[in-house]
């Protein structure tokens, strides 16, 4: 884990220094911004294994931040951890929605932040290790190492989240996930995901997908399944 590069993004020099410090001593380099134009800059060619961000940021804010990363093809696979104030339950489906792979409140412990940062890296180890095959179902293509998934063949812009879970319920057709499943799935234990966030989620999916959003079911009671 040691040497990993890690983009810190927060405009209170205090808070910067503090996760500098700590993650610092705990084997990482750090490259600290306070203004998110500047990280977007350097991102592409940086070779960051994470990002950690806050949203109250000035000129754009966090959010847009996310969403760039996550719409630019160098950057998308970029693990992300929001870090900020806003702790009201919907800036937190906001930001997952966007695409952040983790999010943390303010006031927040160094040690949580370390250990979130392992586990999202941890995760895109495995990620990288386990070989996901291209998957073509009924009308849709998806393409794991190129992050791409098409419906008819027109190209469909998904977020990290409703990609994930598009894959994980179209290579298991038939069987039904809790939406703790889901999560798990997609995220890992312990993340802070409500089920109304997972149903926010399925039916942004459903929408961007069109017509192929039938092909996610809904099971009453229980959670969801792609149609067998």
């Amino acid at each position: 884990m040691s040497k990993e590069l890690v983009f810190v993004v927060e405009d209170e020099e205090d808070i910067l220094e503090l996760i500098t410090y700590n993650l610092t001593r705990e084997g990482f380099l750090i490259k600290g911004f306070t203004r998110g134009e500047d990280m977007l800059s350097r991102l592409p060619v940086s070779g960051a294994s994470c990002v950690v961000l806050d949203l109250m940021l000035p000129g754009i804010d966090g959010l847009e931040v996310c969403r760039r990363i996550r719409n630019t093809k160098s950057t998308v696979h970029i693990p992300i951890i929001m870090l900020t104030a806003k702790g009201e339950e919907a800036d937190i489906v906001t930001g997952l929605e966007l695409g952040a792979d983790d999010y943390m409140v303010k006031p927040f412990s160094p040690r949580v932040l370390i250990a979130r940062i392992k586990t999202v890296l941890r995760r895109k180890r495995q990620e990288k290790d386990v070989s996901q095959k291209p998957l073509q179902i009924y009308t849709l293509d998806i393409h794991p190492g190129r992050f791409e998934v098409s419906v008819d063949g027109n190209k469909v812009e998904l977020t990290s989240s409703e990609f994930k879970t598009l894959y994980f319920l179209a290579s298991h057709p038939g069987w039904v996930y809790t939406r703790f499943q889901i999560v798990e799935e997609v995220h890992g234990s312990n993340y802070p995901v409500t089920d109304r966030s997972i149903d926010v989620m399925i039916v942004g999916l459903r929408k961007k997908l069109g017509s192929a959003g039938d092909y996610i079911e809904t099971v009453r009671g229980i959670g969801y399944r792609f149609k067998d």
